[in-house]
């Protein structure tokens, strides 16, 4: 049997099924940062107290460096700040539709299913009820879920 060349010329695509919002959503928080680092909340803090102007101003002075770029740069390689993990695309659908709808009441079973999410997406444990869950997991997933969609 011959293969005509229309057939063998034929390439497998791959096709992404993904949904394009839920494209873009992963696009937006790859290219966020990992958050806010230690050493660059210390220099934000020394600068708004002027420590940091005083510092400079000795230091240059005496024309030394005081080390704080340094510093800052070690911190911040120990003690890197932690982005959330990425929602699966179930789970952003998940919060779409409850987004869109502007739910505001949820089943005991809804509230689980909540903090599942929010337990993998921050790598914490929670222990939620359902006074509790409004205050705790559903701002946070949807803090996560502004941010970048």
């Amino acid at each position: 049997m011959k293969i005509s060349n229309k057939e063998s010329s034929k390439e497998s695509i791959p096709t992404d099924k993904r949904t394009k919002a839920y494209k873009e959503y992963v696009k937006k928080h790859a290219a966020l940062s990992t958050g806010p680092n230690i050493g660059d909340k210390i220099e934000k803090v020394t600068k708004a107290t002027g420590i940091k102007k005083v510092v400079d101003t000795v230091f240059d002075a005496l024309g030394k460096d005081c080390g704080c770029e340094a510093r800052k740069e070690k911190l911040n390689e120990l003690f890197r700040g932690r982005k959330p993990e990425c929602f699966t695309e179930a789970e952003f659908d998940l919060m779409k539709m409850a987004i869109d709808t502007r739910k505001n009441k949820f089943s005991a079973e809804e509230v689980k299913t909540y903090a599942k999410i929010y337990e993998r997406i921050f790598r914490t444990k929670v222990e939620c009820t359902q006074c509790s869950f409004r205050n705790t997991v559903w701002n946070a997933l949807v803090k996560v879920y502004n941010e970048y969609s």
